[in-house]
């Protein structure tokens, strides 16, 4: 098989959450000479398959084979890999069945290798990712066979195939913070204490404000609030109490701490409780680490392109690896259909990811 009719079969393999689709059985069988560990958990289907062709660095190819549904709105067969227009449409075509298989053919490809190199999915990426990479990394760490560099094949191009590379990604912070006044009749304003009044005259500082001024990687931590709601539906009795929920995407300059002392600040003297939680740390993986050069090199020799280094957008399982204190980057096609209807991805794009991945595989 090419990349390209890889590919297809690996659309047209349905892989809901946490459904691999028997994807990741295939992969076991068409990695001729790599060694293959299942280590499914609850559910969930992981494998970890390596090939140590000698005694230099371990570079790993991460990812994952599950799909979100498909809803409506579909042209084609959201699982049916339909070719239109140099395009390949499908579920699963962008996030991220182009990437997966683009180095699960470089891999295949590879005739010599100083080192060890792997591969590690999971179906559970798109869900809770409770049982997926994380429990893989736990169990390399503990058979000695954790990766010295890792590359997760996410779809990071903005606009133009190569132009984009993540190293790193913003941390998630989740925030409740609920207001409480003294409940009474609309009509005496006087006797109650009104918490909707209350956040009008602090929200204008909070809405929105950028928590720190970023750096050369990340932009400005900012909160963003998502949700206000306070009262009992009825228009003669003031509430006593409010509920407002933010996240942060945060920096490495902003954390839980500094998060806590802006609210006290703002809403001083008023009755209320925070609480926050972090659903993943920001990391970044530094610009002169041997993965990152040879990545960029890679790029721009088969697309002729300088590909940008960025940390924006969600949180993807390269935050597991990044927790281990391995160099872990992230590059794959246009990111402009994930999660979307009539999700597609052009052949082109695989094909140069494929050739980007085998250089890279060479230059390591």
């Amino acid at each position: 098989m090419n990349v390209i009719e890889l590919f297809k079969k690996f659309i047209e393999s349905k892989s809901q959450t946490p459904d691999d689709g028997g994807i990741l059985e295939f992969i076991e069988h068409y990695l001729v000479g790599f060694t293959a560990i299942r280590i499914d958990r609850e559910g969930v289907k992981n494998l970890f398959a390596y090939r140590r062709f000698g005694e230099g660095p371990h570079l790993c190819f991460a990812g994952h084979v599950d799909v979100v549904p498909a809803g409506d709105g579909w042209n084609t067969d959201p699982y049916t890999a339909t070719e239109i227009d140099g395009y390949i449409y499908g579920r699963g075509a962008q996030d991220m069945k182009s990437g997966v298989s683009a180095f699960t053919q470089a891999l295949k490809d590879t005739e010599y290798f100083n080192g060890t190199l792997s591969i590690l999915l999971t179906s559970d990426e798109e869900g809770p990712a409770k049982f997926g990479t994380v429990e893989v990394l736990a169990y390399l760490k503990e058979h000695n066979l954790l990766p010295d560099a890792v590359v997760v094949a996410e779809p990071t191009c903005e606009m133009t195939f190569g132009d984009a590379i993540k190293v790193g990604r913003r941390g998630s912070i989740n925030g409740v913070l609920e207001l409480h006044g003294k409940q009474g009749h609309a009509a005496y304003p006087q006797k109650a204490i009104n918490p909707i009044h209350q956040i009008a005259e602090v929200l204008g500082n909070v809405a929105g404000a950028f928590l720190d001024q970023g750096d050369e990687y990340f932009a400005p931590s900012q909160l963003v609030v998502t949700d206000i709601r306070s009262g009992i539906e009825t228009t003669n009795v003031s509430p006593g109490k409010l509920k407002m929920m933010f996240n942060v995407r945060n920096s490495t300059k902003t954390d839980k701490e500094s998060i806590e002392a802006f609210i006290a600040h703002h809403f001083a003297g008023l009755d209320y409780t925070l609480t926050l939680d972090q659903s993943a740390q920001p990391f970044v993986t530094d610009a002169n680490t041997r993965i990152v050069q040879i990545l960029s090199d890679s790029i721009r020799e088969v697309c002729d392109v300088t590909a940008k280094h960025s940390t924006a957008g969600g949180t993807s399982d390269a935050r597991f690896v990044a927790a281990y204190g391995i160099d872990v980057i992230e590059f794959g096609v246009i990111n402009d259909t994930i999660h979307a209807p009539n999700e597609r991805t052009s052949i082109s794009e695989v094909e140069q990811l494929h050739r980007v991945f085998s250089r890279l595989i060479k230059q390591f």
